[in-house]
């Protein structure tokens, strides 16, 4: 038993002794994923979530639920029994811009879950298919500009990252792109490799390998500073749209009500999984970039997303359809 484990093995049977009941976990845990197979979310949790079964002595059971903007998983988790054996693995999306972005949303971020910990921070790349002929954000621009309305983008859902990213990209820029959502990441990759649509935002765990092969056409990120997967690509904000950033991040909470001794047991396990050399070398090598952080400060980093995306939303003009 290496030592890592055996640590997190006693605290979780001192846990249990305390209460004077069994340790946790003690059975299976399942965590739901807003996405279907194949996306970003649904590649680092199965990273993760192997190397946490290790840690727990006890399977991590992946159950993908995609749809609806992340809002079947979320309600799903939000209305399990608070014992730490129910977790969402979600996305900003679904903990910060839904709420900002919907009307009538079936769960409240701050009152329905008990955050566990940020597990990564993941940058954006804008993809155009093959057939689109720019080969620059500047000619991509142009083109949009010569043919308003004649050419469609794809995002993983209304409210998602890629829908308001593109939507504060066509309202900077001053161009009129269709919006094509679709339930999921991987089915909006499709319909792009399809010709189906043209352009999208999408995680560089995704984006950046098929640009690489040349399935689609990589123009630049959309973050802060260029992607060590392809340091070559320019920032939008560096290709003609100066101040433009998006970017995300992905997280695990339990239902509200989780008792605090299980978040702790499970937030240690988290962490200590993420930080592994060989959890953060596969991680990183699909643009990941690691965090996990504690529970307060998945907390406080929700709150002050939350300004954030309000302003990002109510600039970007985004709107349900």
């Amino acid at each position: 038993m290496s030592t890592a484990r055996g640590v997190l093995l006693a605290a979780l049977c001192s846990f249990g002794l305390a209460l004077g009941q069994t340790p946790f976990p003690s059975k299976p845990i399942r965590l739901i994923v807003t996405s279907p197979p194949g996306g970003s979310n649904d590649i680092l949790n199965r990273i993760v979530g192997a190397k946490l079964a290790e840690l727990l002595a006890q399977p991590v059971l992946i159950d993908n639920r995609p749809g609806a903007s992340g809002f079947v998983a979320a309600e799903m988790v939000a209305k399990s029994a608070p014992d730490g054996y129910t977790l969402l693995a979600a996305t900003e999306a679904t903990l910060v811009a839904n709420p900002l972005f919907f009307r009538n949303v079936p769960y409240d971020p701050q009152r329905d879950f008990a955050p566990v910990t940020i597990a990564v921070e993941i940058g954006y790349v804008l993809l155009v298919h093959p057939s689109v002929p720019a080969k620059s954000v500047e000619e991509l621009i142009a083109l949009a500009r010569s043919k308003p309305g004649a050419l469609n983008y794809a995002s993983s859902g209304n409210g998602s990252a890629f829908h308001i990213g593109m939507e504060l990209f066509k309202r900077m820029a001053g161009v009129d792109i269709v919006h094509v959502p679709f339930k999921g990441s991987a089915l909006s990759v499709n319909a792009m490799l399809a010709g189906e649509v043209q352009i999208m935002l999408n995680g560089t765990p995704n984006g950046v390998p098929l640009a690489k092969s040349g399935k689609l056409r990589a123009l630049a990120v959309a973050g802060a500073r260029r992607s060590p997967l392809a340091p070559e690509l320019p920032t939008i904000a560096e290709s003609g749209l100066p101040g433009y950033e998006m970017s995300g991040w992905f997280g695990t909470v339990a239902p509200a009500g989780t008792p605090a001794a299980v978040v702790a047991v499970l937030n240690r396990g988290y962490v200590r999984a993420l930080h592994l050399p060989e959890v953060r070398e596969r991680l990183e090598g699909y643009g990941f970039e690691v965090v996990g952080n504690t529970p307060e400060e998945f907390a406080s980093r929700m709150r002050s997303e939350s300004q954030r995306l309000a302003r990002v939303i109510r600039d970007s003009g985004a709107k349900p359809e």
